[in-house]
């Protein structure tokens, strides 16, 4: 599993790959998400299109970040999940919280 930040103007996009799942990868994603505070980023897209499979590490990241966007009054959406990330997300009910959409261009639309 991997994350990259990537920037479109004052948007700051994830591109995640891999798989988001075992506990061994917490302590990466936790270090990830202390890099995109520090950034100050306020406008995020999760960027799911390389990531064939998420469990609940890859649940507890995506939580974090809402959670330290929110704090910070900012915003944070997800990019195209496919149907097997979709269905992990509908089942914790983290897409009645997040806004999903099929895409990163409409994802980043947005947030514009």
């Amino acid at each position: 599993m991997l994350v990259d930040f990537e920037f479109d103007q004052d948007v700051c996009i994830l591109k995640m790959s891999g798989r988001f799942a075992t506990g061994r990868d917490a302590e990466y994603l936790r270090r990830r998400t202390e890099e995109l505070k520090d950034r100050g980023c306020k406008k995020i897209v999760a960027d799911l299109n390389g990531v064939p499979y998420i469990d609940s590490t890859g649940i507890g990241f995506l939580i974090g970040i809402y959670t330290t966007v929110r704090r910070d009054s900012g915003q944070f959406v997800l990019a195209g999940p496919n149907d097997k990330v979709r269905e992990v997300l509908s089942l914790t009910k983290l897409m009645t919280i997040l806004p999903t959409y099929d895409n990163l261009s409409k994802a980043i639309a947005a947030l514009k």
